[in-house]
């Protein structure tokens, strides 16, 4: 007897749905598998059978021959256990046919018959509502994750004995509650904590409000990191469709909770200097996602950049520029969405402490200008907004009061992300950031007046800004008048679009004089 399960397959974030066709005949006792299936779902047969044995089904009159189509289609991972095991039991008469129909299985099989979570369950869901599929048959931990895709309704599975009694009609499983979204609590960080560095925290508004790329530069201690942190706090909550994107990625990641509610913060990923190229950008045998997908649409923290290794570093410029990751392999492409605002801290030389007024920098400028030189200046070019932090002193700490608080400066972000998201709706523009503004982009909503123009023509001459550099000068520019709820750009806004693409050296003498 011949009987079909659905699962599916993932190449980064989209998915193709794949058939599983069990054949079972009277013969030599075997398990066949085919369809150009790798080694961990070659190995379903040993979780299956075992499984069945569980269940008291006994295979070994029957020849089993599993087809899994598309056959030119690399299959892997151990999601299609419970998908095949199914098939298996309508093949044997055990299960009714029609039930499998229209319904997606996934889930990994213990030797005891037990419904292992798995990853990307989430991004499969997804494929399956794309492809007219709105049932689904999950491992009971990943139901809550499978709730965010309200179109599939979806039921968590314990064990393959509870799902072949759920297609017989013998019993129900559990439904996963489609309910409002809530956003879970968070440690709090705020802007209300800073004190002083008025400077990085106007860079860290624009670089909120346009979605631009941020460098600091200071000594240790000048509050850098505790700035960085605080980044994610003045952004606008995701929307339901892009925490369902950013969930997505976590999802075949593994780094999803388990016990998952809609999260509308943006992420915060911070990895440390010594992580290697595949885990900054992405790879490996399965081409999972890198920390910089993982901070997709939120922030990507690069603590003490130089330390980094250059071929991390310059593998980031591509996606910096494009916003994704093509992860290509002989015979498969996967692409994952890297549209994170990067922000990257250094110090000014490798002791940290030149130009603090302290006169504890004994680095020789031969050793500052090597270690300067192990951020590139491509990648320079591609961060749109640098400050320089001067020290913070004990005396101004204990004097000055916080500032602002990270609700009021959000309030200004999102009222600026407005206008730039109104422009984008009325086809003004092509992106709904500016950040993302092409030229011709700009020349519709960043004119400049005369004296902007002359401004900006003496600071390329000067400064011998690229034409990239150019480029994100206006796009800050044009942030730069957006917070200010200005229609056009102005010579004032392009003169702190500059002033944030050029460090100022007497705020730190020993920062660089300029991005280029």
């Amino acid at each position: 007897m011949l009987a079909t399960a659905l699962a599916s397959t993932l190449f980064g974030l989209d998915g193709v749905l794949v058939r599983i066709e069990v054949e079972a005949a009277r013969g030599v006792p075997s398990f066949e598998l085919v369809g150009l299936a790798e080694a961990a779902v070659r190995e379903s047969r040993v979780r299956v059978k075992a499984a069945l044995a569980q269940l008291g089904v006994d295979i070994a009159e029957h020849r089993i021959t599993v087809n899994m189509a598309p056959a030119d289609l690399k299959k892997s991972g151990s999601g299609f256990d419970l998908a095949i095991a199914v098939a298996t039991l309508a093949a044997l008469g055990r299960v009714p046919q029609e039930s499998l129909a229209g319904t997606l299985f996934v889930g990994e099989l213990s030797l005891a018959g037990a419904v292992h979570a798995v990853r990307g369950v989430l991004p499969r869901l997804l494929t399956a509502r794309g492809c007219g599929i709105h049932s689904a048959i999950v491992p009971f931990e990943n139901l809550a994750e499978a709730a965010l895709v309200r179109e599939v309704h979806a039921w968590g599975a314990r064990t393959l004995a509870d799902v072949g009694a759920c297609l017989r009609g013998e019993q129900d499983l559990a439904k996963a509650k489609q309910g409002p979204p809530r956003t879970p609590a968070r440690a709090a960080y705020d802007m209300s904590d800073v004190r002083g560095q008025a400077s990085a925290r106007r860079a860290l508004e624009i670089a909120a409000a346009g979605g631009h790329n941020l460098l600091m530069i200071g000594s240790p201690g000048a509050g850098k990191t505790m700035l960085a942190r605080r980044l994610s706090t003045v952004l606008p909550p995701l929307s339901f469709e892009e925490s369902v994107e950013v969930a997505a990625i976590h999802s075949i990641a593994g780094t999803l909770p388990a016990a998952r509610e809609i999260d509308t913060h943006r992420p915060f990923r911070a990895p440390h200097h010594t992580v290697s190229d595949i885990g900054l950008v992405g790879g490996g045998d399965r081409a999972r996602p890198g920390e910089v997908s993982l901070a997709h649409r939120g922030v990507l923290f690069l603590d003490e950049l130089p330390e980094f290794r250059r071929s991390a570093l310059e593998a980031l410029r591509q996606p910096l520029e494009d916003g994704h990751v093509a992860i290509v392999r002989a015979d498969a492409r996967a692409t994952y969405p890297a549209r994170a605002m990067v922000v990257g801290a250094m110090n000014p030389c490798p002791c940290g402490h030149l130009g603090d007024g302290t006169e504890r920098c004994g680095c020789a400028p031969e050793r500052v200008r090597v270690y300067r030189g192990r951020v590139s200046g491509p990648l320079l070019d591609r961060i749109d907004v640098h400050v320089a932090l001067p020290p913070v002193k004990v005396a101004s700490l204990q004097k000055t009061r916080g500032g602002e608080p990270s609700s009021c400066v959000r309030a200004r972000v999102e009222a600026a992300r407005a206008l730039q998201r109104e422009r984008f709706e009325k086809k003004e523009t092509r992106a709904p950031l500016n950040a993302m503004l092409s030229l011709s982009d700009l020349e519709n909503v960043a004119t400049l007046d005369e004296r902007g123009s002359s401004a900006l023509a003496q600071a390329v001459a000067s400064l011998g800004l690229s034409a990239r550099a150019y480029t994100k000068v206006l796009r800050v520019a044009r942030t730069v008048a957006d917070l200010a709820g200005a229609s056009s750009v102005s010579a004032s806004h392009v003169a702190e679009a500059i002033g944030a693409r050029v460090l100022d050296r007497n705020a730190n003498q020993g920062s660089l004089a300029a991005a280029s």
